[in-house]
């Protein structure tokens, strides 16, 4: 069974609409997990990248912050991604936002409050200064962006383009709905998930077939 790991946005969890939509829409078909990302962005990308090379999944799916922590991690690690609204400029949304906040959606260890605080701000932006420092030629069709016409919190196809390929529309806002996860997210992540797949195992067959057999 294929697997998929979804990482969720800022202000939300592993249970949040969008990961329980994908989740129910791969049930059966792939296991979706769907894990609550630490709020620190140093401590968020050591628990991704600890977590790939446990789980080995497939392909990545990132919602907004979750996006941005996404295209790091795929491009280092050599993951096929599906950027949903990536927001590649954390720093600008969280200085509008500086204060005491709550999760929008139940975290696993009931811990529902958190501070934005300039210690944080500058943690985000020193990550920032080095996000795209692992894409390479190789992985420029491996990572697909997907970006809605109503989004008002996110603007970054023209940055998603100077590094990537692939862009894809959906008519909806920042945060996907239940629907618009069935209806754009989905199909997506199916077409990455035979492309890619399909495409290892052409190289495999292919690097086995050119490798010297010994007695």
């Amino acid at each position: 069974m294929y697997k998929i790991l979804f990482l969720h946005g800022f202000f939300a969890s592993g249970q949040c609409v969008p990961a329980v939509a994908l989740r129910d829409a791969f049930k059966g078909r792939a296991e979706v997990i769907t894990p609550d990302l630490p709020i620190h962005p140093k401590e968020a990308i050591s628990f991704i990248r600890e977590l790939i090379e446990k789980e080995n999944p497939n392909l990545l799916v990132g919602n907004s912050c979750g996006a941005f922590y996404a295209q790091m991690l795929a491009s280092e690690m050599g993951i096929p991604a599906l950027l949903g609204n990536p927001h590649f400029k954390m720093t600008e949304f969280l200085r509008e936002r500086i204060g005491k906040h709550q999760y929008k959606s139940p975290r696993k260890d009931g811990k529902q409050d958190f501070t934005i605080d300039e210690a944080l701000i500058e943690e985000f932006a020193e990550v920032e200064a080095t996000q795209f420092e692992s894409c390479s030629p190789l992985c420029k069709d491996r990572i697909w962006g997907l970006f809605g016409e109503q989004d008002t919190l996110a603007h970054f196809e023209p940055l998603f383009l100077e590094h990537y390929e692939r862009s894809f529309h959906f008519p909806g806002g920042h945060t996907p709905t239940a629907d618009e996860v069935r209806t754009w997210y989905v199909p997506l992540a199916e077409k990455m998930l035979m492309e890619f797949i399909k495409k290892v195992l052409v190289e495999t067959r292919a690097s086995t077939r050119n490798t010297p057999k010994t007695l």
